[in-house]
């Protein structure tokens, strides 16, 4: 995907490749999304930019349903948790990810982010996170779970108060500061972290423990297909 937004922003803003990978890297550093920083900066057109590059992307080619992942999202209590997808995509990327993921029907929601206002507000920023208490129907940032591969989105909900798992995936190098309270190398580890979450596999019911109430706002993170 990178690749793709490298080979738009060049043709778009005649760049070379290099010069366009380095504002590629300069805008998702500063704003979080790197579209955020062409429709400020240079008057792009976010859904444009959605239709030419995320909905251009082969996602049938690459993304196959994920069992796993069904599984584990299965096994969450629904009674506890309610289940809420958290992306900095805009709807229709993300609708469809999780669609070839097969998990479309595991989420109550979606907060996503709206490429059609401008000025864009996205992870890491303050008003995004907001935006998905609200819209997930959160009575207190203590009952927030969330999940994601971002360093900077991590550390942004631990400081908010939200209970946070940043994933590192095993091919990825550990920072040398946590981004938050917990650190996991794949889904499945939310099992041990959070056991009172799951049900029992064997009889189907759930594990004992209190956690009414809680919203968990979740980042599909790769190999799931990120959103």
């Amino acid at each position: 995907m990178a690749d793709l937004i490298n080979d738009y922003i060049a043709k778009r803003l005649q760049l070379s490749v290099e010069d366009a990978k380095m504002l590629h890297q300069k805008y998702y550093k500063d704003y979080g999304l790197a579209i955020t920083g062409l429709a400020l900066h240079h008057k792009i057109a976010p859904l444009e930019f959605n239709r030419e590059v995320d909905d251009a992307l082969p996602l049938d080619n690459i993304i196959r349903p994920n069992p796993q992942l069904r599984r584990l999202l299965a096994d969450i209590d629904r009674a506890k948790v309610k289940l809420w997808l958290f992306t900095n995509a805009y709807i229709t990327h993300a609708q469809r990810v999780i669609r070839l993921l097969g998990v479309e029907d595991m989420f109550e929601g979606i907060t996503y982010c709206d490429y059609g206002k401008i000025p864009i507000r996205c992870k890491p920023h303050a008003e995004m996170y907001k935006k998905a208490e609200i819209e997930a129907g959160v009575s207190s940032v203590n009952g927030c779970f969330f999940v994601d591969d971002s360093y900077l989105n991590c550390h942004h909900a631990q400081q908010r108060g939200w209970t946070t798992a940043h994933l590192v995936e095993h091919t990825e190098m550990e920072p040398e500061v946590k981004a938050a309270q917990y650190q996991i190398k794949e889904l499945e580890e939310l099992r041990r972290i959070f056991p009172r979450f799951f049900k029992d596999r064997n009889t189907g019911s759930a594990i004992s423990g209190s956690a009414c109430g809680v919203e968990w706002p979740i980042h599909l993170p790769s190999p799931y297909g990120k959103v």
